[in-house]
C-alpha cells in the first residue's frame, strides 16, 4: 500500500494516503512513540461519508498535505451536498512532542451549505512488536476514557507499571464528544469561505499529570521550519546541471534530516521508517559515515549515542558483552519488561568495529582530538571486545554465533536467516566470520593507529599497525578463492569458505586490506553481468544457488551496500568503474516515489525495462538517502586527512554533468568550497574558498 509517514525527533505519524488510521488496519499505521502506539484509530467523515482522495503529498517528510471533497450525499432521496462542494484540506506536522492536524473546510458550491465533520480517535497502546507480529506477550490494560470541554484522553495502565495516555484537544466547539472517541462539529460555509479546526494530539508516558503546555500551532510550525532551515544553512550545498542527481542529493537531505534524532547525546540518524524509527548500531553508523561531507556533526552525535549504550557485562540474553557496540534499541512495554532483549540488543558482529571506523573517519574529516580523549575507555574496549569477545577461538579472525533465545541468527548486515548460504545451497553454520568484518576491523586499527600515533601513543599505535598486518596476512590465505578469483562472504563453523559469489567483498574495498591485482579481480566481478543489473550490483550473483532476485539478501540491490563500494573505487581512483555504478543507481531514482532510493529493490536486469520495487522496502531508509552524498564525494575522490593537514581531490564528473559546485562543506575547523567543471576533455577544479588551513592536493 502507499501510506505516508511524518517524523520528527523520535515520534511518527502513519496512515493511510487519505490522511486516515481505519480502525484494525493490517498494515499498523498509527501515531508512535517510544515504540507505543498512541493512536490507533483516525478517521475522518463528511455527514458520515468517507471523502475522495484528490491528491495526497509527504515529500517533505515532517508536514504532509491531504486533499479531499465530498462524495454526492443524499438523504430520503434527496440531495443534501452536492458532489465536489466542499473541499477538505488535510496539512499536519509533528513539533515539540505533539501532532498538530488542522482541518480546512472551504464550500466551492454557488449558494451557502452545511455539514458535519466527524472523527472517530482510539488508542490501544500495543507494543511496536505486538503490531508487526513479531511477539505476543504480557501486556497492561486500558484504564477508561476522560471527555472533558474540548478533550478527549485516552488511559492505559502498563505490564511495566508505566502509565500511558494519549490527549486530543480541539480548537473548534464540538457538537459531540463521547468516551467512544467520537468527536463531531458543525460548519456552515458561505460560498467561498473557509473554516477549520485543529487537533493537538498528545502522547504522555509517566504517572498521571497535567500534560505539558501545548504550543500554539502557528509557534510551532514556525520553529519546526526555522529548524529545517537551520539544517540547510549548515551543511554543505551541492549545485550541478544534472537535474536526476540535483533532485536525488536534495532527496536525500530531506529524508536524512527528517530521521535525525536525539536521546541528550547529539543528532544521529535512526535507521528508516516507519519500523525502525530507533538507534541502529550498523545503521546509524554507515549513515553518519556517509553524512560526513555534508554534517561532520552527526558522525559526533552518532558517537557519543553508541558510546552511552555500549555494552558493559556478559548477557547471552541479550547477546551483550563488554566493549560491544549496540544492534538496535527499543522502549516499548515488551522491552521493559524484558520480555525482548532489545534494551539495548547486542547482536551485530559489525557494530563495534564500524564504531571505531567512524570514529577514525571522523577524525580524518574534523581534526577533532578531544572526542579521541572523551571516548579513550570506549575506544579501549572495543578494541578488547574484538580481540577477545569478538575473536573467541583466538584464529584471528571475529566471528558470530547467536546466543540470546530471541535474537538474530546471522549478525552481519545480510541478517536474513537464509543469506549466508553455500554454492551448494547448504546454509553456513555459526560461529561465522564474514569477509566484510575482517576488512572493517582492519581499517579500524589501521585508522586509529595513525590517530594515536598523533597524539603520543606510540606504543599502542604500532600494537594496532602490527595487528592488522597480521590480519591481512591470515584474511588473504583464508577468505581469497583462487578457482573464481574472488574472496568468500565468509568462513563457517569448521572454517571452510563460503563460496557463493557476493556484494560483502565489496566494502573491504575501502578498508584497504587488498593487495592490487585481487582489488581488480574484486571489481571485475562486481562489475560483471552476473552482479551488476545495470541498476547496481546485486547483493548475490546470478546463476549462484542462493541467487533470487527478489529476495532480501540473496540477489536484490541495496543502495548503501552500492555506496559503501563505491567509496573503495573512489578511494582507489576507480572513477569509470563507480561512475557506471552511480549512473544505474540515478536511473534506477527516477523510477520511484519522490526520486527516492528505496531501503533496497528487486534484482532484475535492466532489460527488464525498468527496477521492479521490493514489496515492504523502508521509505524514506537511512543508509539509502545517504547513498546521493556518498555520490558527491565519490565524483569529487574527496578523502581529508586533518593528520597531515591534506585534502585529496580527484574529480570526475558522469557524462550528463558539465558542473559540479560544492559550498560551505566543513573540514577541519574551517569551510572548503569549489567548482569541478568540464572544459572540453579536461576536468578542471576551481577553488572559491579555503578557510581549512589544509592543502588540497588535486590528483
Amino acid at each position: 500500500m502507499n501510506y505516508r509517514v511524518i517524523k520528527e525527533n523520535d515520534m511518527f505519524f502513519l496512515t493511510d494516503e487519505k490522511g486516515n488510521i481505519p480502525k484494525s488496519h493490517p498494515y499498523g499505521l498509527g501515531l508512535y512513540t517510544k515504540d507505543t502506539r498512541f493512536l490507533s484509530e483516525f478517521s475522518l467523515r463528511i455527514n458520515g461519508e468517507e471523502p475522495v482522495l484528490l491528491s495526497s503529498d509527504a515529500s517533505e517528510n515532517y508536514m504532509a498535505t491531504i486533499l479531499l471533497t465530498n462524495p454526492p450525499i443524499e438523504k430520503d432521496g434527496e440531495i443534501v451536498l452536492w458532489r465536489e462542494s466542499v473541499q477538505i484540506e488535510r496539512k499536519r506536522f509533528i513539533y515539540s512532542g505533539v501532532l498538530y492536524e488542522t482541518v480546512k473546510l472551504k464550500n466551492y458550491f454557488p449558494k451557502p451549505v452545511t455539514c458535519e465533520i466527524s472523527v472517530s480517535f482510539d488508542a490501544d497502546f500495543a507494543d511496536m512488536f505486538i503490531i508487526r507480529g513479531f511477539q505476543t506477550g504480557k501486556v497492561g490494560k486500558r484504564t477508561g476514557q476522560t471527555v472533558d470541554g474540548n478533550s478527549l484522553v485516552f488511559h492505559y495502565e502498563g505490564a511495566d507499571g508505566v502509565y500511558r495516555a494519549t490527549t486530543i484537544t480541539w480548537d473548534r466547539p464540538a457538537i459531540l464528544a463521547d468516551e467512544s472517541g467520537q468527536v463531531v462539529f458543525a460548519f456552515s460555509l458561505h460560498h467561498d469561505e473557509e473554516q477549520a479546526v485543529t487537533f493537538m494530539i498528545q502522547p504522555q508516558i509517566g504517572q498521571p499529570a497535567m500534560p505539558k503546555t501545548i504550543m500554539d500551532k502557528d509557534n510551532a510550525l514556525r520553529q519546526l521550519q526555522d529548524s529545517y532551515n537551520e539544517w540547510h544553512q549548515s551543511i554543505t550545498r551541492v549545485n550541478t546541471d544534472y537535474k536526476p542527481l540535483q533532485r536525488l542529493i536534495e532527496r536525500g537531505l530531506a529524508d536524512l534530516r527528517v530521521l535525525l534524532t536525539d536521546l541528550g547525546y547529539g543528532p544521529f540518524p535512526v535507521a528508516g521508517l516507519p519500523w525502525f524509527g530507533v538507534p541502529f548500531g550498523r545503521d546509524s553508523l554507515i549513515t553518519a559515515l556517509q553524512m560526513l561531507p555534508f554534517c561532520p556533526q552527526v558522525a559526533k552525535g552518532t558517537l557519543l549515542t553508541m558510546a552511552q549504550y555500549q555494552g558493559k557485562k556478559q548477557d547471552p540474553w541479550r547477546d551483550e558483552q563488554p566493549g560491544k557496540i549496540m544492534h538496535e534499541l527499543r522502549f516499548g512495554e515488551l522491552a521493559n519488561t524484558n520480555q525482548v532483549p532489545f534494551t539495548p540488543y547486542y547482536g551485530a558482529v559489525d557494530a563495534t568495529p564500524l564504531f571505531l571506523v567512524l570514529l577514525a573517519e571522523y577524525v580524518k574529516w574534523t581534526g577533532d582530538y578531544d572526542i579521541v580523549r572523551q571516548l579513550e575507555p570506549n575506544i579501549e574496549a572495543a578494541l578488547q571486545w574484538i580481540d577477545q569477545y569478538g575473536d573467541r577461538d583466538g584464529d584471528g579472525f571475529v566471528e558470530y554465533h547467536q546466543e540470546s533465545s530471541k535474537g538474530i541468527a546471522n549478525q552481519g548486515w545480510k541478517d536474513s536467516g537464509d543469506s549466508i548460504v553455500h554454492r551448494d545451497g547448504e546454509y553456513a553454520k555459526p560461529p561465522i566470520a564474514l569477509v566484510e568484518v575482517q576488512g572493517y576491523v582492519y581499517q579500524a586499527k589501521k585508522g586509529l593507529a595513525d590517530i594515536f600515533e598523533q597524539i603520543g601513543k606510540v606504543k599502542q599505535a604500532a600494537e594496532l599497525r602490527q595487528q592488522a598486518e597480521e590480519l591481512k596476512k591470515k584474511f588473504e590465505d583464508a577468505f581469497w578463492m583462487e578457482d573464481v578469483q574472488f574472496y568468500a562472504i565468509a568462513l563457517d563453523e569448521k572454517k571452510r569458505q563460503v563460496g557463493t559469489i557476493t556484494s560483502n567483498p565489496g566494502h573491504v574495498l575501502f578498508a584497504g586490506i587488498l593487495d592490487g591485482h585481487r582489488e581488480n579481480a574484486v571489481i571485475r566481478t562486481l562489475l560483471s553481468p552476473k552482479m551488476f543489473s545495470g541498476y547496481g550490483i546485486r547483493t548475490m550473483a546470478e546463476g549462484e544457488a542462493g541467487y533470487n532476485p527478489m529476495s532480501y539478501h540473496d540477489g536484490s540491490v541495496w543502495p548503501h551496500d552500492n555506496s559503501i563500494i563505491l567509496l573503495g573505487l573512489s578511494k582507489l581512483g576507480k572513477a569509470k568503474e563507480a561512475l557506471m555504478i552511480m549512473e544505474g543507481l540515478i536511473e534506477a531514482a527516477s523510477h520511484f516515489e519522490y526520486d527516492r532510493l528505496p531501503e533496497l529493490f528487486c534484482g532484475y536486469s535492466r532489460s527488464f525495462g525498468k527496477p521492479v520495487p521490493y514489496p515492504v522496502a523502508c521509505s524514506p531508509q537511512a543508509w539509502a538517502a545517504g547513498t546521493p552524498l556518498v555520490f558527491v564525494q565519490a565524483m569529487l575522490g574527496l578523502f581529508p586527512n586533518s593528520l597531515r593537514k591534506e585534502i585529496h581531490l580527484s574529480p570526475t564528473l558522469l557524462d550528463s554533468m558539465n558542473v559540479l559546485k560544492v559550498e560551505n562543506m566543513a573540514i577541519g575547523h574551517g569551510r572548503l568550497s569549489l567548482t569541478v567543471f568540464r572544459e572540453g576533455k579536461e576536468i578542471k577544479v576551481n577553488i572559491h574558498e579555503n578557510t581549512t588551513g589544509y592543502d588540497v592536493i588535486v590528483l
